[in-house]
């Protein structure tokens, strides 16, 4: 699944984690590390145990550990192994921690998505590094917050200050086949500022966002969103290739405009997004 919106939800809340499916997420993050206070660690635990062991849930779950230099890394570990939860966001990721996951998840028979989360500069540094140690990676987060903070950089709504961290991030998804996940937007009422700070992402290359307030859900979703004129276009791409493919041709025209492999490329990407793609559309590129 492609998702637009990842929606953090704090794991000691009762409210929201109960609000999460009406929320509009592509799928919830529940926070088990930032969110939540020291003292409060075990009952956030017991809590989200509770809620997904009694909760039938249709959207996604993935639960955000404790990172691995935490005497919790384990313990949240071992309370999720057993839910019925879709994976796991692993903060302050880098070589190192996702390797144990890794080794932990093999040693439990674990079948759960990891998304690591990159949030040092070191952990920028070798993103490429930490996306080739698993196969159950789905999509790479950029933590924009801690990252800058590390850097000694300010963060500004501009952003300029994590241009090169977005891009790397994106590159190394790109590099893998998988999602880049962008970092929220923190300023729940500034509705044009992440607006403008969305689409520079998606402009990058970034494929979603993550969200820390249910209200910047709807408008990233439409922005991740292609439009009926870009599938109509992406569709009169496909027709093209199949006659083209009939006649034996490498390249063809459309509308004036020459289309050769990589806009064939992003039209089957923009159609996986939109969910028109059809297995038949396999062999195109072949």
């Amino acid at each position: 699944m492609n998702y637009r919106t990842l929606l953090f939800i704090p794991g000691n809340n009762p409210g929201m984690l109960q609000s999460s499916d009406i929320l509009g997420a592509d799928g919830v993050i529940i926070d088990l590390e930032d969110a939540v206070a020291l003292p409060e660690k075990d009952a956030a635990r017991i809590l989200v145990r509770e809620y997904l062991s009694t909760f039938k849930s249709k959207t996604a779950k993935f639960i955000r550990i404790n990172p691995l230099d935490s005497p919790y890394f384990y313990d949240d570990l071992e309370a999720i192994k057993d839910l019925n939860i879709t994976g796991i966001v692993l903060p302050k990721a880098g070589v190192e921690s996702m390797s144990k996951l890794e080794e932990y998840m093999n040693e439990n028979n674990l079948d759960l998505d990891v998304i690591p989360l990159v949030e040092t500069a070191i952990g920028l540094e070798t993103a490429l590094d930490i996306v080739l140690i698993s196969d159950r990676i789905i999509g790479l987060f950029l933590g924009a917050e801690d990252l800058t903070l590390d850097l000694g950089a300010k963060r500004t709504k501009e952003s300029k200050e994590i241009e090169y961290a977005r891009s790397r991030i994106i590159a190394a998804s790109k590099a893998k086949g998988i999602q880049a996940f962008d970092t929220p937007f923190t300023d729940t009422d500034d509705i044009e500022g992440l607006k403008i700070d969305t689409k520079n992402a998606k402009d990058l290359g970034m494929t979603g966002k993550t969200v820390i307030s249910p209200r910047h859900v709807e408008e990233i979703n439409k922005m991740f969103s292609p439009t009926v004129a870009e599938i109509d276009y992406a569709l009169r791409v496909v027709e093209g290739v199949k006659a083209a493919n009939e006649k034996g041709l490498g390249a063809f025209s459309l509308e004036g405009k020459m289309i050769d492999a990589p806009i064939i490329k992003r039209a089957l990407n923009l159609l996986r997004m939109s969910g028109d793609y059809k297995e038949e559309y396999d062999e195109l590129l072949k």
